[in-house]
């Protein structure tokens, strides 16, 4: 066959890894926000001489080039009652929901409801909605209503931000986490997002962004002035806060 005899009998014989793997699972669980090239310059700089090429083969082995999503450090939430309250501005609920356009690009709902009649205060709709744009909405909420006492949320990246809780100090409103995993903590806002996916987001193929925000203030303004609500006595939001309160 014109084979070499050398060649016919070599076996590879792939050198001992487990001084670079030791070392790249200490750096990992040490600095688990580095990449390959930062860990591989430290290797540098102790002194070892390994092979860039060597080091990579070893990480991809490891799967350390796979972004591992790291678990949030929640602090404990405390279990508090679900109640109604007696009067207007005492209790607002908040919480985002999400769907689609018909191209397939994604959108994002931000309800906030006030717990005493479930009235819809505000419902922010756009394929982008950051912490800045939650103020925002609550500074246009508040300049027309006032300042709740509590504002109930979620655990979301929005609502645990700085900014929100800043918002909050500032104009003396308690930011009220329900516990993770447990919406039923925030029923009231629940329910809400419930009818308004039944009744228009399940209902409507949307072709544009603007159509969903023209149709969710429509309905919005339906679910406020006249959609009966059997917790309400079958009263809408506005009728039941005209014959239940002072506001």
């Amino acid at each position: 066959m014109g084979l070499s005899r050398s060649v016919f009998y070599y076996r590879f014989k792939r050198p001992d890894d487990s001084a670079v793997i030791e070392y790249l699972d200490q750096l990992a669980i040490r600095h688990p926000g580095y990449g390959f090239w930062k860990m591989f310059w430290v290797i540098r700089n102790s002194g070892k001489k390994w092979n860039h090429k060597r080091v990579w083969r070893i990480y991809c082995d490891m799967k350390l080039n796979i972004r591992r999503k790291r678990k949030r450090r929640l602090p404990n939430r405390d279990r508090l009652p679900l109640h109604s309250p007696d009067q207007p501005n005492i209790v607002w609920s908040m919480d985002f929901m999400c769907d689609s356009l018909m191209d397939g690009r994604r959108f994002r709902v931000l309800n906030v409801i006030d717990d005493f009649n479930r009235e819809a205060l505000g419902m922010e709709v756009d394929t982008s909605l950051s912490s800045d744009r939650l103020v925002r909405t609550l500074d246009r909420i508040s300049d027309e209503r006032g300042f709740p006492k509590v504002i109930r949320v979620d655990n979301g990246p929005e609502f645990v931000s700085s900014k929100l809780a800043y918002w909050c100090q500032t104009h003396h409103v308690q930011l009220q986490f329900i516990q993770p995993g447990k919406p039923t903590q925030n029923a009231f806002i629940e329910r809400f997002n419930g009818s308004f996916r039944t009744e228009l987001l399940d209902a409507f193929v949307f072709l544009s962004l603007k159509e969903v925000q023209h149709l969710t203030e429509n309905w919005r303004t339906s679910y406020n002035y006249s959609r009966p609500h059997a917790a309400l006595n079958n009263l809408s939001p506005i009728q039941y806060a005209l014959n239940n309160s002072t506001f």
